[in-house]
């Protein structure tokens, strides 16, 4: 599995500028806060999710967007989703949880895991992301993280979750 080191080094191999800060660990959106402050841009929370039939997505988005799971299947055109178990994290993405993020996509080769992308935080000209494990923070331009993207095999399928909530809920 590719780590920090080749993952920034292929960033600068396709040319997409980037910075790196190190912090202490963390697993969750809330400590991240303080992260926030010295990087400017969007912080991201990353959900990896399946169906009962195998699909693998990965749901990267702004930390505080409501990504609402249970209604996210039908626009997927899958089963009902649930989170992903950490051994099949690991087999699909090649990182631990509280490591999730877009730039595990590298670890996909084959292009098992659908990559879904927050509109929200594709309004932001920077992203930050962990460089493959939670004691660092990565920054790129969001156009650049598409490129990533891309570049890896994953077309991204940008979903806009205040919409997709708002309506879901007057259907019902």
């Amino acid at each position: 599995m590719t780590g920090r080191t080749q993952l920034l080094e292929r960033l600068d191999a396709l040319g997409i500028a980037h910075q790196t800060h190190d912090h202490a660990p963390i697993f969750t959106v809330a400590e991240g806060e303080g992260i926030k402050q010295s990087m400017p841009g969007g912080h991201t929370k990353n959900l990896f999710l399946r169906d009962k039939k195998g699909h693998l997505i990965l749901v990267s988005a702004l930390g505080e967007t409501a990504v609402p799971i249970n209604k996210l299947h039908p626009v997927l055109g899958c089963g009902r989703l649930s989170f992903g178990k950490p051994e099949l994290l690991f087999e699909a993405l090649g990182v631990r949880p509280g490591s999730v993020s877009a730039f595990a996509l590298i670890n996909d080769p084959a292009a098992r895991v659908q990559f879904v992308l927050d509109a929200a935080l594709m309004k932001h000209e920077l992203v930050n992301f962990h460089p493959l494990s939670n004691d660092a923070t990565t920054a790129v331009r969001s156009v650049d993280l598409i490129r990533f993207a891309r570049e890896t095999g994953h077309e991204p399928l940008i979903i806009d979750f205040a919409t997709l909530a708002a309506t879901r809920a007057a259907a019902q």
